[in-house]
């Protein structure tokens, strides 16, 4: 039988053991043993005779009692961490479900004012046809239905009196956003309320411009909630600045501020937009604290601010924050954002992202819960996480990281960058930036030793328009497979910039990466962004480029969830040395990648590389349609590159043709990459393109199939029917992928089942070879029996474990490999077939 221990009331412990007699702990002996837990919950039979040797006050008690004390210690120790974690998703369910009666309430609310106000028009209408019959005055007919719809408001100036009388406007209609009926509310598409979700997330319909509203349960303060969403730039990544040019109290123990914000434009297709704003903080009756903001106009006779050169002013609308204290600590949050943000001033093509409500939930309204969140699991549990960082410090290197692309997205003249002359191609954008405060901490010298005297940063950029690709799969795409687009000489020179040594102009060589190193740094609580270090190995580094050391790329992602609606996709990456010191310089580059509405069919504005034509498949107009949008979630999304190279200033001529040449290759790479991931070209709708390679992809799948009837004895294809062969091949349920013959044999082709289980594309294909797949006895295996594939012409291979291309255990029932034998019955390829796959 078991020992059972329990808790005496003089704080000693006692243990039942199996002949029924207690054994009794000792204050002193619990506190001993209590010290070593902390130091390891589960010792050793070694470790546990050794503690009995040391502590002189545990010799009367046996090796086997302190085994089965230590048995409870853990057990009592996971009780109360599932009693704490139960406790915890209780207060959350309680809170959840307050703000679903409250929204329900709203709900009821809203259906009671539609009805009265149907009949209410409804009655106007038969009493405005009554008058019609008995008056002929028009005047009459307007005036009696009509005049109640025009507000009288009392007018205002830029006194503090003015201001408070826009500042308790404002307050009204904002808080009848947050709980009340004056915008219609839909839910956001795929937001359900649970326990693990951000909160109630819901976007309007059919009001002036775009809005947005959340509300969800923090574990701050409402003071402490004020305080971090009021610093908008430490949470909204597209906020380049919020500045309180004036403050005054009210009577009421308010205060209004007077602030200038500017946005960062997502694209360089596009200006940044700016805001002249009334922030009004105050505390309501039920001990509510409120932060509401407008724009001021000249409409309000409030102080204006004149415009500002490369920015267009936006307007927003009644917006804030409505902080409630919550029951057992933390708060009850309701944001809303209201915005009109001129989409006039865009393209026709990318007016999307500026009347998008949901673009706008996704990147401002639940960035404020996630930053809530984030920064009270970090005071909750500020734990070290990887390379010794904590939490914050990793935030505050992500935001760095952020900050920093959108300044080369944006190119402001303020922050020293100005453009370099075309090369008589417009699609690639130059700027440089000479400014110290720009170039703070890079380390460059002469190969000579002389330190250079002059440094500055260079930005090549462009967009593209996309069709047809899901940004996210994109990404993961241009995150995982590096090699596939990047230039490994590009990096040592990047990487040299953090680097104290020599750095000079790198050359085009052959080669690519021997491979990538991703170690996994830290990610916020929703998942939904990640910070990682990439480890760029074999590079062939030349000894006059970069000092000795590894190199480093610190990366961030996100947006790579397939399913999330309308999210933005990004990967920003900067050269970092091994110090990763907070004062070391990031100069970062970078995609975005932000999908457009699939509804909108507008012509791509100038400067935009239109990435359509590269996508047709098969004959004009046969492209996927219908399902196509449902599957890539859009069908249309715009893509930003940025690269930047800090250099040395007599390089400039050398280092702007260099970038302009590098950032072309990236897009022709990623147009290749685009074409093999757009669901179009094996869609139902769109003509099957057949994959690259010699012979023809078609004669290709006839010879496999030849090949397999011949050695086998047995049919590949069952039911071909009216499809092809290569169609039937495409699609059929087993994995099959062919490999050259080889010393090193690396795959030429795969189908559907094949590039899945191997998490790869038709054109990533060729770069894994045979081995990579197998693990250590499935290499052992191949050796020795593929002797027998060349002589008998066919192998039969146990089921067992394989690899795919992003280190995925797979596992296979069984595996046959043949013989693929050309019109001259010579061998052309090796052809694997595996079985009833899976990731384990």
């Amino acid at each position: 039988m078991m020992a059972v221990s329990s808790t005496c009331k003089d704080g000693s412990t006692k243990i039942a053991m199996d002949n029924g007699k207690y054994v009794r702990y000792t204050p002193e002996q619990v506190e001993a043993l209590e010290r070593l837990y902390h130091e390891c919950p589960k010792p050793s039979s070694m470790r546990r005779q050794q503690l009995i040797r040391e502590c002189p006050i545990l010799s009367n008690i046996e090796p086997k009692q302190i085994k089965v004390w230590f048995q409870n210690r853990r057990c009592r120790e996971k009780q109360r961490k599932e009693a704490s974690r139960l406790q915890a998703v209780n207060r959350k369910l309680t809170a959840m479900n307050k703000l679903l009666m409250e929204e329900n309430d709203r709900l009821q609310k809203q259906v009671s004012q539609l009805v009265y106000e149907n009949s209410y028009f409804r009655q106007q209408t038969q009493n405005a046809t009554t008058l019609a019959t008995t008056d002929t005055s028009c005047e009459s007919v307007v005036t009696s239905g009509h005049h109640h719809l025009t507000p009288q408001h009392p007018p205002r100036d830029a006194s503090p009196a003015g201001l408070l009388s826009i500042a308790e406007e404002t307050l009204a209609q904002f808080l009848s956003k947050a709980t009340g009926t004056a915008v219609e509310w839909v839910q956001m598409p795929g937001m359900k309320p649970g326990p693990d979700s951000i909160g109630i997330v819901a976007i309007s319909h059919g009001c002036t411009g775009v809005a947005a509203r959340a509300c969800g349960l923090v574990g701050l303060e409402p003071t402490r909630v004020a305080e971090i969403l009021k610093d908008r730039p430490s949470w909204f990544r597209d906020c380049r600045a919020a500045d309180v040019v004036n403050a005054l109290s009210t009577g009421n123990g308010g205060t209004i501020e007077l602030l200038y914000m500017q946005l960062y434009a997502p694209t360089t297709l596009a200006p940044a937009r700016d805001f002249w704003l009334l922030r009004y903080t105050s505390v309501l009756e039920d001990g509510s604290l409120v932060v509401c903001e407008r724009s001021l106009n000249n409409t309000q006779n409030g102080p204006s601010m004149p415009p500002t050169q490369h920015f267009v002013r936006a307007e927003l609308l009644p917006s804030g924050y409505l902080i409630r204290p919550c029951e057992g600590g933390g708060s009850i949050i309701h944001v809303v954002d209201h915005m009109d943000l001129e989409p006039w001033s865009v393209p026709e093509v990318l007016r999307p992202l500026y009347e998008s409500s949901t673009l706008l939930a996704q990147k401002t309204t639940m960035a404020a819960l996630r930053h809530l969140r984030q920064i009270s699991q970090e005071v909750s549990q500020p734990n070290v996480t990887g390379w010794g960082r904590r939490p914050a410090a990793l935030r505050a290197l992500s935001q760095r990281l952020s900050k920093g692309f959108n300044e080369a997205v944006n190119g402001f003249g303020d922050e020293g960058w100005s453009m370099l002359e075309s090369d008589g191609i417009d699609d690639v954008t130059v700027l440089v930036n000479s400014s110290p405060t720009k170039m703070m901490g890079v380390n460059f010298s002469y190969a000579n030793g002389f330190p250079s005297m002059s440094n500055a940063v260079l930005c090549a950029k462009a967009s593209m328009l996309l069709q047809n690709v899901p940004p996210a799969i994109l990404l993961r795409f241009l995150r995982e497979h590096r090699s596939e687009w990047a230039d490994s000489g590009i990096d040592a020179y990047a990487a040299a910039a953090v680097k104290a040594g020599p750095c000079s102009l790198p050359v085009s060589r052959a080669g690519n990466f021997g491979g990538q190193v991703i170690l996994p740094l830290a990610h916020t609580i929703e998942h939904e962004e990640f910070m990682e270090v990439i480890k760029l190995e074999n590079m062939g580094y030349r000894e006059d480029m970069l000092m000795p050391g590894d190199v480093f790329l610190l990366q961030l992602c996100s947006g790579v969830d397939e399913n999330a609606v309308g999210t933005c996709a990004e990967l920003i990456f900067a050269p970092i040395d091994a110090s990763f010191s907070d004062d070391a310089p990031i100069i970062p580059s970078g995609f975005r990648i932000i999908p457009l509405d699939s509804g909108m069919d507008a012509s791509s504005p100038n400067r935009t590389l239109d990435l359509a034509s590269a996508l047709e498949v098969g004959p004009a107009g046969n492209r996927a349609s219908g399902d196509l949008s449902g599957r890539s979630g859009c069908t249309k999304s715009v893509m930003t590159i940025a690269f930047q190279f800090a250099f040395e200033m007599h390089l400039q001529e050398n280092v702007a043709s260099m970038a302009r040449q590098y950032v072309r290759s990236v897009i022709a790479s990623v147009q290749r990459v685009a074409l093999a991931l757009s669901p179009s070209h094996f869609g139902s709708h769109a003509g099957f393109r057949p994959p690259p390679g010699t012979p023809e992809a078609h004669t290709l799948a006839r010879w496999i199939c030849e090949s397999y009837r011949c050695y086998l004895g047995v049919e590949l294809l069952k039911n071909e029917g009216s499809e092809s062969i290569l169609k039937t091949l495409w699609h059929h349920s087993d994995a099959l992928m062919c490999c050259s013959l080889k010393t090193l044999p690396v795959f030429t082709f795969a189908n559907q089942a094949g590039l899945d289980m191997l998490e790869t594309t038709l054109v990533a294909l060729q770069d894994i070879t045979l081995e990579k797949i197998f693990d250590d006895n499935g290499r052992k295996t191949l050796c020795s029996e593929f002797p027998q594939i060349m002589q008998q012409g066919f192998m039969c291979l146990q089921g067992g474990i394989c690899l795919s291309s992003m280190g995925r255990p797979v596992s296979y029932e069984r595996a046959v490999a043949w013989k693929v034998l050309n019109e001259e019955d010579s061998a052309h390829c090796i052809c694997f077939m595996f079985i009833n796959w899976s990731f384990v």
